[in-house]
């Protein structure tokens, strides 16, 4: 790649992961102010998980479209006026007079944030080579999943000391500084990968959603995406601060500081994931592995009076890492799809996996409501979906990919050439041995 598209690729990279970034702080900022917010706008939990959730049923829908829209004309033209969006619902809600404002500016935050993540994949498929993809894609969770666990604690002490309305206010108007850097920095790929793309998808806009739609293995894939991410949403973007000051006793900002380690832990697990599967050349038993290990953790978390800060931090950190995981399911789909689909099948996997949180979210609040706030019992879908997560993996395929099949010949290589040293020594001992 020439220095100058080096440049732009990486400008673009970074915005629009700094896009990611604002817009996952936007989608976990209920949970931040969770107790102030059912005060001051009179809210149950139900209700308040319903306000949540109000995010994702916008979101969830909108990924197809954004997936669509993306192969057909691009990742900029969308980019701009979405972060615009993302913005303006945070300040609305931040200034909601009433719960009916606070779900308006919620539904137009989620529209906004609809754009974020699949654009974010969308320019590292079209910026950079194939075999890197598992790789900066899960460097880009990661940039958000840590800015996240920053800026959570970090607003979780301003929402304590400003109030909730403040710093909601406060987020939005950070989102009009994305907006600037992206004008400057974000540009389509100029080269063959988006014009093939483009005039690939020219003849039909709905050609690419139909081919997707029957193919099995990206339904399996797009499942097992979303059982891995529900521990993300639910209890890392929602109800994990409510449970670690009921079950383990900590105070708001100890268990803001304990639940950010769970974006600690998969912004970890989706880069060391990442690279562990490109360099062996696998993805399938590592996803399986990572998924059911997730599922010990988080049965831990739940399931344990821990009591002290720094173990229950350390095991949801763990939990986090090995969550991590699930950003394969992503590589695993859009490997062995045309170039021309790289949008839409991203966006088609990230909505099956938003979609846990449309039932999760608010189905938490309602258990809660109903036992009279047992977290335990609330929270006991996260370990049984990973484990669901971890049984589907086992019925997928292995990407047959001309990267990964590079990888395998190679290996083969250097295992046939071990077999011939340790048998040229066994002959060589033998016939010193005869000689002897």
């Amino acid at each position: 790649m020439p220095a100058r598209s080096s440049r732009l690729a990486l400008a673009s990279l970074l915005t629009v992961a700094l896009f990611f970034l604002f817009e996952y702080v936007a989608r976990i900022s209920p949970s931040l102010a969770s107790t102030a917010m059912i005060a001051d706008l009179g809210l149950s939990r139900a209700e308040f998980g319903l306000f949540s959730s109000l995010f994702f049923w916008v979101y969830a829908p909108m990924q197809i479209v954004v997936g669509l829209a993306l192969d057909r004309w691009g990742a900029r033209r969308f980019v701009l006026p979405a972060i615009l969006s993302c913005s303006g619902g945070m300040m609305i809600v931040g200034a909601a007079p009433s719960a009916l404002w606070a779900d308006l500016g919620r539904l137009l935050t989620g529209f906004g944030a609809s754009f974020a993540f699949v654009s974010a994949l969308y320019v590292v498929n079209h910026w950079f080579a194939p075999q890197r993809f598992a790789l900066l894609s899960g460097a880009v969770n990661a940039i958000g999943m840590l800015g996240t666990a920053m800026g959570a604690i970090w607003l979780t002490a301003l929402i304590e000391a400003m109030g909730w309305r403040a710093v909601f206010t406060g987020t939005g108007i950070a989102g009009l500084a994305v907006l600037a850097l992206a004008v400057v920095g974000l540009r389509d790929a100029p080269g063959a990968g988006d014009r093939v793309t483009h005039r690939s998808v020219r003849g039909s806009v709905l050609g690419p959603l139909a081919v997707i739609l029957r193919d099995a293995q990206v339904w399996r894939v797009a499942i097992v995406g979303a059982l891995g991410y529900m521990p993300v949403t639910v209890y890392g973007a929602l109800w994990g601060n409510g449970e670690l000051m009921a079950d383990h006793a900590l105070s708001a900002v100890r268990a803001e500081t304990a639940v950010s380690m769970v974006f600690w832990g998969t912004a970890a697990g989706s880069v060391l994931w990442g690279a562990v599967s490109d360099r062996l050349g696998h993805r399938k038993w590592i996803l399986a592995g990572g998924t059911l290990a997730a599922a010990l953790a988080w049965s831990g978390v739940l399931f344990t009076a821990i009591g002290s800060v720094w173990a229950i931090s350390a095991l949801l950190f763990v939990a986090g890492l090995a969550g991590g995981v699930q950003m394969l399911s992503f590589a695993m789909a859009k490997e062995g799809q045309d170039r021309a689909r790289a949008g839409t099948v991203t966006a088609f996997v990230n909505a099956i996996a938003i979609a846990a949180a449309l039932i999760f979210q608010p189905l938490v609040g309602a258990i809660l409501d109903a036992t009279g706030g047992d977290y335990a019992a609330a929270l006991a879908a996260v370990p049984i979906c990973l484990a669901l997560g971890a049984l589907l993996t086992l019925t997928l395929r292995e990407p047959d990919t001309p990267h990964f099949r590079a990888h395998r010949a190679a290996r083969a290589d250097r295992r046939a050439h071990r077999r011939a040293q340790r048998h040229a020594r066994r002959n060589a001992r033998h016939h010193a041995h005869r000689k002897g």
